[in-house]
């Protein structure tokens, strides 16, 4: 049964939420996530792909984290002025590097967190076992939610109503579920579950909701019908012990 976890509703302004959203509501992702495997307490976490910063001062605020906010787009001193207005400081430290080459001790993190960002960079065998686990201590966790496919939808024949926003090339690193299954089959990780995340439609009312332009650009799509071929997809993995 999924757990009662702090709820972000109670620690994040809604103005910072709706500002700082980047695509459907990263914390409704991220709370369906640690409802299903809470993080340990204190943890030190390294947040990928972070954005603008919100699910690390959720991190920060509701568990006692000490977050490694890390993004490849948003500069540190941009997610260093949001931190600081949240009094998380001492708590979240904004970086910039890429995934690719993380600047990080081997096992120094307890847990991974990534949230609408692993479909960009992790597609390729191998990449999760040579670029990140090293990073993370044995038995630690990942957390991790991504944009994807209804089952059984391929790139060589998609809806109209998803090319109504979004190109083919756009498209092209969303999958389904059990596409993604496979891939993690040869990585050094336990799978402690994949799974459609039920938090579907409220992230994106929240996501077109909102006034960024990036938001207005995809309610074409959505207002066609895309929603009925696209999920939201958690994936729970553990790093291997040995």
């Amino acid at each position: 049964m999924p757990q009662e976890i702090p709820s972000y509703k109670t620690l994040l302004p809604p103005e910072c939420i709706r500002e700082n959203c980047m695509g459907p509501n990263p914390l409704r992702m991220l709370e369906e996530l640690l409802s299903a495997a809470p993080l340990p307490p204190g943890a030190r976490v390294l947040d990928l792909g972070c954005g603008r910063g919100i699910t690390s001062m959720y991190l920060a605020k509701a568990w006692g984290a000490q977050v490694f906010a890390l993004d490849l787009w948003i500069q540190p001193g941009e997610n260093y002025a949001r931190i600081r207005e949240m009094g998380l400081e001492a708590s979240v430290i904004p970086l910039l590097g890429d995934a690719n080459a993380l600047p990080f001790s081997p096992a120094y993190f307890d847990a991974l967190v990534c949230i609408d960002a692993y479909h960009y960079f992790g597609r390729q065998p191998g990449f999760l076992s040579e670029k990140i686990l090293p990073f993370l201590k044995p038995g630690g966790r990942l957390y991790i939610a991504l944009p994807g496919l209804a089952p059984g939808l391929s790139h060589d024949a998609l809806p109209p109503a998803l090319l109504q926003s979004w190109s083919a090339e756009d498209l092209a690193c969303f999958q389904t579920a059990a596409w993604w299954q496979g891939l993690l089959k040869g990585e050094q990780v336990e799978t402690e579950g994949i799974w459609e995340l039920s938090c579907f439609q409220a992230a994106w009312a929240d996501w077109l909701s909102t006034d960024n332009p990036y938001a207005q650009g995809d309610r074409a799509a959505m207002e066609a019908g895309a929603g009925e071929h696209m999920r939201l997809i958690g994936m729970l993995l553990r790093r291997l012990t040995a």
